[in-house]
C-alpha cells in the first residue's frame, strides 16, 4: 500500500501498466477503486497508470480543512512531483474532472490532454442551488430505486442530507457489487471536516479562467445527466474540446458502461499521437 506525503497529507496511490502517463481522479465519497474496476484493466497495457485516493478518501488522510480543487489540484500537483511525472493525461469524473481542469488553469505545463467526465464545477453551483434543479430529482430517484430511501421533497437541494442517505446505496462496482458501503468513513469525512462546504467554493476556478486551459478536452457526458447546463457551458468556455454524449444514462453512466468509456478515451488519446 503506497503512499506519498504532500502538503502534510498522506496520499494513497497505486501505479499500473505500462506507457504514457494517464492520471484517473475519481469523484466526491468515491476511491480509486472504481477505475481499477472499470478503466485501468483495459489500458493498463498501454498506459501507465496512476490511481490515488483524494485527501479523506479512501486509505489516504482525513485532514480537517483544504478540500476546495484547488486544494486537491495542489495535492495532484504534489504527487506528481513526488513520483516523477512531468506531465500526464488526466481522466477524471465528477469532482475529479473539476480538478483536471483546475489543475490546467494553474499548472498548464503539467497537464496533456483531458477526459472530462460528467464535470460539475464549484462555479456553477448556483444552478445546483435551485430546488428544482434536474439533479435533486435524479438523486431522490436513485435513493429510492437501489437504496429504498424515500427522501422528502424538502430534503431534496439539502447536499448534506442527500449526501449521508447516498452512503446506503450498496456498492456499485467490482466483486463487491451489491454489498453495504463502509460508512463510518465516509460519515466522518461529511461531520467533521470542511468538504461540503468546499465543494461549493470555486477558489481560482471560475467560468473566465475555463478559457485559458489549452489543453484538448474532451467532454463526457450521459444524455440524461442532470450537469448537461454545465456540459453546455464548458462547451462554450474551452477552446478545444471535443465531445461524446452516452444516450440512456446519467451521471455515473460512463462508470456503468466502461467499454464505451474506454472506447472513446482510447480515441482521443491516440488521436493525433502517432
Amino acid at each position: 500500500m503506497a503512499k506519498a506525503l504532500v502538503n502534510g497529507v498522506n496520499l494513497h496511490y497505486w501505479q499500473v501498466g505500462e506507457g504514457s502517463p494517464l492520471i484517473l481522479i475519481h469523484g466526491l465519497t468515491g476511491n480509486l477503486a472504481v477505475w481499477h474496476f472499470t478503466v485501468v484493466s483495459r489500458l493498463r497495457h498501454e498506459y501507465k497508470m496512476l490511481t490515488y485516493d483524494l485527501r479523506g478518501h479512501g486509505r489516504s488522510d482525513m485532514p480537517a480543512t483544504n478540500y476546495t480543487t484547488a486544494d486537491m489540484a495542489r495535492d495532484l500537483l504534489g504527487l506528481m512531483d513526488h513520483l516523477g511525472i512531468d506531465k500526464a493525461h488526466m481522466l477524471g469524473h465528477s469532482l475529479g474532472a473539476d480538478i483536471a481542469l483546475h489543475l490546467a488553469v494553474s499548472n498548464p505545463d503539467r497537464v496533456d490532454k483531458i477526459v472530462a467526465v460528467e464535470a460539475g464545477l464549484a462555479a456553477l453551483a448556483d444552478l445546483r442551488k435551485d430546488p428544482d434543479w434536474p439533479g435533486w430529482a435524479e438523486w431522490a430517484h436513485m435513493l429510492e430505486r437501489y437504496a429504498g430511501v424515500e427522501v422528502p421533497r424538502e430534503k431534496w437541494s439539502d447536499i448534506r442530507y442527500m449526501l449521508e442517505q447516498s452512503l446506503q446505496v450498496p456498492i456499485h462496482f467490482g466483486p463487491a457489487r451489491g454489498l453495504p458501503r463502509k460508512r463510518n468513513g465516509l460519515l466522518k469525512l461529511l461531520d467533521t471536516t470542511t468538504l461540503v462546504e468546499d465543494y461549493q467554493d470555486s477558489s481560482g476556478l471560475t467560468v473566465e479562467d475555463l478559457s485559458r486551459i489549452q489543453s484538448p478536452i474532451l467532454l463526457v457526458y450521459g444524455g440524461d445527466s442532470a450537469y448537461l447546463g454545465t456540459y453546455k457551458v464548458l462547451r462554450t468556455g474551452l477552446s478545444d474540446t471535443r465531445s461524446v454524449i452516452l444516450q440512456d444514462c446519467a451521471h455515473f453512466g460512463a462508470l456503468e458502461r466502461p467499454d464505451e468509456l474506454v472506447a472513446a478515451v482510447r480515441d482521443f488519446l491516440k488521436d493525433g499521437s502517432e
